[in-house]
């Protein structure tokens, strides 16, 4: 974590010298458009899509630990091994599932989301050729519960 906070604190350091060198080399041209100004944009660009960049790589591991700490927190919930605080007692009212049916249903949720958001854009009509295998509710896993 503390790699992907030190580039993007670089990138964005060095996004704003970038800048700063386009405003220098504006004023000491007078405005006009010189090799220095045209290398001070570009340079500019450059160090904007580099931050882009590191912005893009910062929010898709914030993405994953969120997913992660979602997952852990569900699967705790599900099986049952979420601790109560003391002198309260934990009650949810369901008995617990099995880890492994856990993720199958979780998966299917996901494929189902998925097929959801490819079929958004169409008129009612498959929008791609992929068929997922239907749900199957029933595990083993169940039974011995």
């Amino acid at each position: 974590m503390d790699n992907i906070v030190d580039s993007l604190n670089s990138a964005y350091q060095e996004f704003v010298a970038a800048a700063a060198s386009v405003l220098e080399a504006k004023e000491s041209s007078g405005g006009q458009k010189t090799a220095a100004t045209d290398a001070a944009l570009e340079n500019f660009k450059q160090r904007w899509e580099l931050f882009r960049v590191a912005c893009d790589q910062a929010e898709e591991f914030v993405e994953s630990v969120k997913q992660r700490i979602g997952s852990e927190c569900l699967v705790d919930e599900a099986t049952g091994s979420v601790a109560g605080k003391p002198g309260q007692n934990v009650t949810t009212g369901l008995p617990p599932i099995s880890a492994v049916r856990l993720e199958q249903m979780s998966k299917a949720v996901r494929w189902l989301v998925i097929e959801l958001q490819q079929g958004s854009g169409t008129a009612g009509g498959p929008s791609h050729s992929h068929v997922s295998p239907p749900f199957d509710a029933r595990f083993s896993e169940d039974a011995a519960q």
